[in-house]
């Protein structure tokens, strides 16, 4: 879900701010005016926002961006968020892992109050896969993006490798167990499966799955 921010619309409320959808954040801001539909440019002023410096994890590196944010916006853990560098001009989805609050680890704070924002890139994820087959059990890895959809009780295959996702552990410890629980990418810490087919000699990578997400 996409922040969101009250400021005046052009087209329905010129002189009174009302709540809009961030569509673009970083230097050139574009919102959605929630009354009406209206996307534009705000006006803010200046002294209405404010650099924040925001840490990411991404593929097991960590490297450093700024974000601009808006006074008075609340930022919660788990709040996914788009960082835009203005300075580098990247762009990355993530999720809040952890916030900075004048000297302080908090779950959530007003941007006036924030040091630094911590985020899980959630572009694309590193997905940890246990996979179960008669004689032991091992571990493979795969990239996706982050909004690729895992279902319990599905056939994939990855490297020659053939399973069926038995249960998918989320980032909050809970479990999906059920058969059809659906979970995106970017909220799993680790897939269980059990291996149906392995080729011995294996060729180049597929990942032959319905595609989701």
């Amino acid at each position: 879900m996409n922040d969101e921010i009250e400021v005046e619309c052009p087209s329905c409320s010129p002189d009174i701010p009302v709540l809009h959808e961030v569509l673009k954040s970083g230097q050139n801001v574009l919102v959605k005016c929630k009354e009406c539909e209206e996307i534009h440019s705000p006006r803010i002023e200046k002294d209405k926002s404010v650099y924040i410096k925001t840490v990411i994890s991404k593929g097991g590196k960590t490297f450093t961006h700024t974000n601009l944010m808006y006074k008075g916006e609340l930022v919660e853990v788990d709040d996914e968020i788009v960082v835009d560098d203005g300075v580098s001009d990247e762009v990355y989805p993530i999720i809040v892992t952890s916030i900075e609050s004048q000297g302080k680890r908090v779950d959530s704070a007003e941007v006036d109050y924030i040091d630094s924002v911590w985020g899980r890139a959630i572009d694309e994820v590193d997905v940890k896969i246990a996979l179960h087959s008669d004689q032991k059990t091992y571990s493979i890895t795969k990239r996706v993006s982050g909004g690729y959809e895992f279902v319990v009780g599905e056939k994939y295959n990855f490297d020659n490798i053939s399973f069926v996702i038995t249960r998918i552990k989320i980032r909050n410890n809970g479990f999906r167990i059920k058969e059809g629980d659906v979970v995106e990418a970017k909220y799993i810490k680790r897939l269980f499966a059990q291996e149906i087919f392995r080729e011995k000699h294996r060729g180049r990578t597929a990942w032959s799955i319905k595609r989701r997400g």
